[in-house]
């Protein structure tokens, strides 16, 4: 295999994973919603694993991994992600996949409901004639990044978790003359404010898996604000 899809995301233990979404939907409903939505990217991953190399990188000490593989089951590939911010933690699941000498390598995390099978497909051929690919967030940050070698400058002096991650991604990127491809603007659940987002999901599914209800949850405009911002 030349190509491989690394995904972003840890174990849903509550009090430790979504926890800008505590104030919403509380320690247990913030690690369901993350275990939730991880599932969901998987469900949407499994059209693709056979043609193309597939890693999960969970943000959680390396003794989780059993968790994990209880959790998601032993058909994936698990590696924890490590120290440091997510830049370092980019650089270092990028710089692995590259040395395994692949030709193009996507990571994800599991925040982007909208992101599929068909999207994840257009970022790997939009490799073949672009050095970067971006999946543009609400937000400012971005739900997916491809690259085909490894340029670890992408990922330093970046304002993880702010409205500027994708700007200042892109002017390092035309710093270092590169190509650089961009996919539809999807939204990431980050925020009590985003959990609408979520709950389209959930209604379009059947049956539809049960958080708390959206109305009771959502915190006033100044609780939402005071949550912290923070990368995935």
């Amino acid at each position: 295999m030349t190509e491989r899809l690394i995904i972003f995301t840890r174990y849903p233990r509550p009090g430790k994973t979504k926890t800008r979404l505590i104030p919403a939907l509380g320690a247990e409903g913030a690690a369901t919603l993350q275990r939730q939505m991880t599932e969901h990217t998987l469900a949407q991953v499994k059209n693709l694993a056979p043609a193309l190399s597939v890693e999960i990188w969970f943000a959680d000490d390396p003794s989780a991994q059993g968790q994990m593989q209880d959790w998601l089951g032993t058909e994936w590939v698990y590696q924890p992600q490590g120290e440091g911010d997510l830049g370092d933690r980019l650089i270092t699941a990028s710089q692995s996949a590259f040395a395994a000498d692949l030709d193009r390598v996507v990571i994800i995390g599991t925040d982007c409901p909208g992101l599929d099978a068909d999207r994840i497909t257009q970022a790997f051929q939009a490799l073949q004639n672009h050095d970067l690919v971006l999946g543009d967030a609400t937000d400012g940050g971005y739900y997916l990044i491809g690259l085909r070698r490894s340029i670890p400058e992408l990922f330093q002096g970046i304002d993880w978790g702010t409205s500027a991650v994708r700007q200042q991604t892109v002017a390092i990127a035309h710093q270092l003359k590169l190509t650089v491809a961009h996919l539809s603007v999807l939204s990431d659940i980050d925020y009590p404010e985003d959990l609408p987002v979520w709950q389209a999901v959930l209604d379009a599914q059947r049956p539809p898996l049960s958080i708390p209800p959206i109305s009771v949850i959502v915190p006033t405009l100044n609780e939402a604000q005071a949550l912290k911002r923070w990368g995935k």
